[in-house]
Formats: structure tokens, sequence, C-alpha cells
């Protein structure tokens, strides 16, 4: 496994910054901020989604046990609709980024958008989730208490299989939706199967 770095430019206080949920049918997205110490010791860390699930909860704790300072936000899927996902991913960055004990003098952004939050300077990293290690931990952090919510709801509606796809287009989870139609948590925005736009 390659070894992620530590910083982008010495000397700063970086913080590393991910969503997850972005291509969901349904639920919230999430999005992590964390700023990790200079001399954290987690040789598993990587992007979540190269991690198995135990892998990944393990790793949740040692991140929120070694962090400086995490946060973890989340902008519901009305918002989503209302503003777009890529909007509603940015919103929830500038969440958590906003709730950071610890004001960071750099922001390492995954992916290749950014909105500028307030006068903090930032760099956006095509897979940087892969590349470093602030980006990897907030990677995790959103994934894990993203996944949580989705199995939290899945009690309430089951038949869509969301302990399993968290919201993802599966074919079960299509099929439920063209069998039952959309519940108060799917993205109306996005693209469904025919004939699906009646409300459970």
């Amino acid at each position: 496994m390659a070894k992620l770095k530590r910083y982008l430019n010495k000397g700063l206080t970086e913080a590393g910054c991910d969503e997850a949920g972005r291509g969901c049918l349904a639920g919230p997205v999430f999005a992590a901020a964390v700023i990790m110490p200079e001399n954290y010791d987690l040789p598993l860390l990587n992007d979540s989604k190269k991690l198995s699930k135990k892998t990944r909860y393990e790793l949740k704790e040692k991140i929120i046990a070694t962090a400086r300072s995490w946060a973890v936000a989340s902008v519901n899927n009305q918002t989503i609709d209302k503003i777009n996902i890529l909007n509603a991913s940015l919103m929830a960055m500038h969440k958590a980024i906003e709730q950071l004990e610890i004001k960071p003098g750099f922001l390492l952004i995954d992916g290749n958008r950014f909105k500028p939050y307030k006068s903090i300077p930032y760099s956006c990293i095509i897979k940087g989730d892969g590349k470093f290690g602030a980006i990897a931990a907030a990677s995790i952090l959103a994934k894990t208490y993203r996944d949580d919510f989705m199995k939290k709801i899945h009690n309430k509606f089951p038949e869509y299989d969301w302990v399993n796809n968290k919201g993802y287009p599966t074919a079960k989870h299509r099929f439920a939706i063209s069998k039952n139609g959309i519940t108060p948590y799917h993205r109306k925005t996005f693209r469904f199967p025919p004939h699906t736009f009646k409300h459970i």
C-alpha cells in the first residue's frame, strides 16, 4: 500500500476535506474535515473505498482519537434538490470546516471543484483520498457517518435495502422504487425508472 503524504505545505495547519454520497438516489450527502497531527501513525489509512468495512470502522475510531480536530456535516435530500448535488456537497464541506475547533491555514480538497471558504487558501486534488492522509481520514469519517445514517433510516423503509446499498442505485433499490415509488428521503432531481413518482 502506497504511503500517503502527511502534508502539501510543511508548517501550515492543513485540513483534509472529502464527501460521501454524491451518487446516491436517497439520503443526505455527508462531508468531513480533519486536521491530523504531524506525526500520526495509521499505517492502514487510505481512501475509504479501498478499505473493508471492518477496517473503515476501526480507522474511524483511531482517527477520532488521533486527530487534532475533526468535524462531520450533512446536507439533506431536500436541499440537494434545490441547489444540486455539487453545491450541496460543497455546502456540506463548508459546514464541516466551520465546525473545526482549530482554524486551518490551508485546505486539501478531494476532487476538482470547490468554492472558497472565507479566506482560507486551498488546493483541489483529484483522487486526493488516495494521496493525502488528511483527505483519506476525512473520506473515512464521511463514509462511516453516512453509512450509519442510512442504516438507521433503513428501519423505516426496509424494502429499499439501504442497510446494504446505502442509497446507491443498485438493482434492488431501483426495483423497490419502480414498485413502491419514492420516499421522503429520495432525491427527486435524480434519474429514476419511469412512472415512479408516487410518494410513500
